[in-house]
């Protein structure tokens, strides 16, 4: 049998999380220091530790048939590869940033500037695109230590927290790109190849739906379960079980976090009590 080939970063922002979520859909290797390649135990998967910025283009050439990548690397280096999975992990922003004193308005006010960055590709498409006249300065890394020696006059790179712009007199002025980490994969794989990325799609869906849902188990009057019911869809409608106490019932259901709290505070509302909220591991729907 082929073995599928799967590039994560051997190290940086997305490399515990990749780790964790191969994991989580049940797929076995190890990941030993300065390892580059293990092969999974119980799934035909062999996994390569590589650079980040390396990724795109080992599996445009066929090194790996599929990888772990954040968009915005992805879309910087512009490689023949496509998107075939978003993972939900790793969400940051890409955004123009300049020093705390200076006034911003719109992007008009970053023509005649100097813009550090690691990302020329998708700062040049969105000043392009904006009809902004600036100068890109490349830089790889410590890009927002520019402006304050004098290298530019701002910076564009990516922000999770914005600790980093505080701590070196900067302020996010503008989001220019939204970023997450994204399965993406070569072209012309085998149908045996193509057969394995369906079964490892269908294991991270079952992981992410799960991260996304709790299961939740209330005890509700039986005169407000029409309504309880009605707050509570599910994934086809509410489980209800008769408790030993006359006129109660217990309800089982699964709720979207985005939902969580407007739903408990509509049951509580209802009459619901001892409402327990339990983590779901996979969710196969």
């Amino acid at each position: 049998m082929q073995k599928l080939r799967i590039a994560i970063q051997k190290s940086g922002r997305l490399h515990e999380d990749s780790i964790r979520i191969l994991r989580e859909a049940g797929i076995e290797f190890n990941n030993g220091i300065n390892k580059l390649k293990s092969e999974a135990f119980n799934f035909p998967l062999e996994v390569l530790f590589l650079r980040d910025d390396d990724i795109p283009q080992y599996v445009e050439d066929g090194v790996a048939d599929i990888g772990i990548i954040g968009q915005n690397v992805l879309v910087e280096k512009n490689k023949n590869v496509h998107i075939i999975n978003t993972l939900g992990f790793g969400k940051c922003r890409l955004s123009i940033a300049v020093p705390k004193a200076k006034e911003y308005s719109s992007g008009a006010d970053l023509n005649g500037l100097k813009i550090a960055t690691s990302y020329p590709h998708i700062l040049g498409n969105y000043l392009k695109e904006n009809n902004i006249t600036a100068e890109i300065h490349e830089i790889s890394g410590s890009v927002e230590i520019a402006p304050g020696i004098g290298l530019a006059d701002a910076i564009c790179d990516l922000v999770s927290s914005g600790s980093t712009l505080f701590m070196n007199g900067l302020r996010e002025a503008q989001v220019i790109f939204k970023s997450e980490a994204v399965l993406i994969s070569g072209n012309n794989l085998s149908a045996e190849k193509q057969e394995i990325i369906n079964r490892l799609i269908f294991r991270l869906d079952a992981v992410k739906k799960a991260k996304n849902n709790k299961y939740i188990l209330l005890n509700a009057p039986n005169n407000k379960l029409d309504e309880i019911i009605k707050i509570l869809p599910g994934m086809k409608s509410p489980t209800v079980l008769p408790l030993a106490e006359e006129g109660w019932s217990s309800v089982h259901s699964v709720v979207n976090e985005n939902d969580f709290w407007d739903i408990i505070e509509n049951l509580k509302a209802q009459g619901a009590q001892g409402i327990l909220v339990v983590p779901i591991e996979k969710m196969i729907i």
